[in-house]
């Protein structure tokens, strides 16, 4: 068999195995997998050996998809991340609103309309997700939004965030119609939000995570600005040890804790936080509740969503109850608990009269 022969034949092998041998997060990745199966093949090109060649390709296709799945250039950079010093918060750099400021101010007087929603529909596929939503997040205040499972708490998020158009309806933020605006523009005018589930960059360190939210966020930092800035919050957060690692090598409550990082790196003036409690230990969700007072005491706006009524009465100074896409409830959060539309929202008619 002649070394064309061999080469048609390991082609798709060998163009894979770049990558996935090497490794796909750097550009020295494939140029290593290159490296590996051209001279594997150069060398077996004869008789059984070319067969053997092509054995030891498959093998190590399996063994590197196994146990190197972010290729050699991973296994290099975690070996490097783990030698590298972990970076102490610079105090010089922090800003106004660091976590040693932010436990001792008085939490801020509620003041004006800070976010105003008037008549937001959506619907997909003929499902009103939204169906004439209007209410007001008053500046200083965290608000709780709560409602039973498909009520349209996470949609209205995505709405305010920009993930979502709605439909019809208007949005104000600061006063300004915000509406035609994507999510990059309202992010910029100090909009931030966490995800039920977690979405980091995977192939960015939480560091880099950070940073980027603290570069194209509401501040707009330079780059050794934003560095100092998420290492701060890192630090806030408890995540200051795990700086260099990957958002893989973080385990649910610290994937939790990196949104939280990243939305206050953002420099966000409402920061919506989406189930931020879901999965966590009590232990863990002591922590974190305490975490968002801190937070709020800094100066933020909150809206909270959460299925975990403990927490959300214990933080929220007002509750909005969603159901079936419209606002059934508002106002003092152990008044609105008590209310029969609540109750049955919750419950179910049967169950609400007894």
């Amino acid at each position: 068999m002649t070394v064309g022969e061999t080469f048609s034949i390991t082609v798709p092998l060998f163009v894979l195995l770049m990558s996935i041998i090497g490794g796909a997060r750097h550009w020295l990745g494939p140029a290593i997998g290159a490296v590996f199966v051209t001279s594997l093949t150069n060398s077996l090109v004869s008789g059984d050996w070319a067969l053997a060649a092509r054995a030891l390709i498959g093998f190590a296709l399996i063994a590197a998809t196994l146990y190197l799945p972010e290729g050699v250039i991973g296994l290099i950079e975690k070996t490097w991340r783990g030698r590298k010093p972990v970076p102490a918060p610079a105090a010089a750099a922090a800003p106004s609103t660091s976590h040693e400021a932010a436990a001792a101010p008085a939490p801020r007087k509620i003041g004006a309309p800070l976010l105003h929603c008037e008549d937001v529909h959506l619907a997909f596929r003929g499902v009103r997700a939204l169906n004439g939503v209007t209410l007001e997040v008053r500046e200083g205040e965290i608000l709780g939004l709560v409602g039973p499972n498909g009520s349209g708490k996470s949609t209205l998020i995505n709405v305010v965030s920009g993930l979502y158009r709605p439909d019809a309806g208007r949005l104000k933020f600061a006063g300004e119609d915000v509406t035609g605006d994507d999510g990059h523009r309202r992010a910029r005018r100090g909009i931030a939000r966490t995800f039920q589930i977690p979405r980091p960059f995977r192939r960015l360190s939480v560091l880099d995570n950070t940073v980027v939210a603290g570069q194209f966020g509401g501040r707009g930092l330079d780059h050794s600005s934003a560095i100092a800035q998420a290492r701060q919050w890192l630090a806030f957060v408890g995540l200051e040890a795990r700086a260099h690692a990957l958002p893989a090598e973080l385990n649910l409550h610290q994937r939790k804790f990196l949104e939280l990082a990243r939305a206050l790196a953002a420099g966000a003036r409402l920061i919506m936080l989406d189930e931020v409690l879901a999965g966590l230990t009590p232990a863990e969700i002591t922590t974190a509740v305490e975490m968002v007072r801190k937070i709020h005491r800094s100066g933020a706006t909150i809206i909270f969503v959460e299925h975990n009524m403990r927490a959300v009465l214990a933080l929220a100074d007002r509750l909005v109850v969603l159901n079936q896409g419209q606002i059934i409830a508002e106002g003092d959060p152990r008044a609105v608990m008590n209310d029969a539309a609540v109750v049955s929202a919750y419950l179910g008619d049967a169950d609400a009269e007894h």
